[in-house]
Formats: C-alpha cells, structure tokens, sequence
C-alpha cells in the first residue's frame, strides 16, 4: 500500500504565508493592491503633465533623431531609411499607457473630489444648524429682554409707591390729629 501524499493548500492570494518573510511578496509587488496601483498612476500622470517631462522628451526624441540621422550606418539602431521606426512604436507604446493611467489618475481625483464635496456638503450643513440655533437663541434674548422693567419704568413705579406713602403717612398724621 502506497503512502497517499498529503496536499496542504495553497494559500490565497491575499493570505499572508508564513513560511516566508513579511517583506517579501509574490507577483509585481508595485501592482498587488488598487491603492498601490491608483496612486503609482497619480505620479505617473503627474510627472507627464510637468514642463520636465516635456523637455525630456522632446531631448531624448531630438536626440535620437540626430544620432540615427548622422551616425554611420553600422551604427544607427533606427536608421532613417525605415523612417525611424522603432521610434515611433516607443512613442506609440508610451501614449498607449499614458492614457489609461491619466484615466485612473483622473477617477481617483473625481472620487477624492466626491468625498470633498460630501464633507463640505455636511460641514456646510452644521454650520447652517448651528446659526438657526444662535439665531434662535438671540431671538429669544431679545424677548427676555423686552420683559424686563426699564430704569424710567422702575423710576415712575417707585414714585408712585413714595407718592402712596407719602399719601398713607399724611392721613395716619390727620387722624391722630383728630383723635
């Protein structure tokens, strides 16, 4: 009888193995996660919208062109007699990836963007609750403050109240008079 071997399992993609270190990592490593992914777009894009980039590329263009125009003929790598045709499939592959990524770089801002607009929206409204309550609280300061007795109405009841018992002594004094 033959010893069946054993299969362990694989482990998923995204399970960790622990029979190799943390660092190291299976697959393109710049590649494994979308946020990775989205924000290796983000400078790739970036770095294609710069001045630099530009005249780097115009150089190394201008460059290349010079070289296979005046350099001998064993020498050239993209001689003009093919019309510079490597050339133009590097340019045509770099514009057929600068797209695509510009693209993704473009979806990530637009989400970025939405989530900006979200929190802007929801501090906009606290803010707008926040003044109905104050407003609402000085409105109801300004009623309190209308109850309240002024100096010339405090002013005139004292007099009256003075008047009375000014009033209520002069009796008192004529009564005992008369008595």
């Amino acid at each position: 009888m033959a010893f069946a071997k054993r299969r362990t399992p694989r482990p998923g993609r995204n399970e960790a193995r622990l029979d190799s270190p943390k660092g190291l990592r299976a697959g393109f490593g710049m590649f494994e996660s979308r946020d990775r992914m989205g924000r290796f777009s983000e400078s790739f894009a970036r770095a294609m919208g710069t001045p630099w980039f530009l005249v780097g590329m115009t150089a190394f263009c201008g460059l290349w062109l010079i070289f296979n125009t005046t350099a001998p003929v064993d020498a050239q790598f993209d001689p003009r007699a093919t019309n510079f045709t490597l050339l133009t499939l590097i340019l045509s592959l770099q514009a057929s990836y600068a797209a695509p990524m510009i693209l993704l770089a473009q979806n990530r801002q637009d989400d970025r963007d939405r989530v900006q607009i979200e929190q802007d929206r929801q501090r906009a409204e606290r803010n707008l609750n926040d003044t109905e309550y104050l407003a609402r609280e000085v409105v109801a300061l300004r009623l309190a403050m209308t109850d309240l007795a002024s100096k010339d109405f405090i002013r005139s009841e004292l007099r009256s109240l003075l008047e009375e018992l000014e009033k209520d002594d002069e009796t008192t004094d004529a009564e005992t008079r008369v008595r």
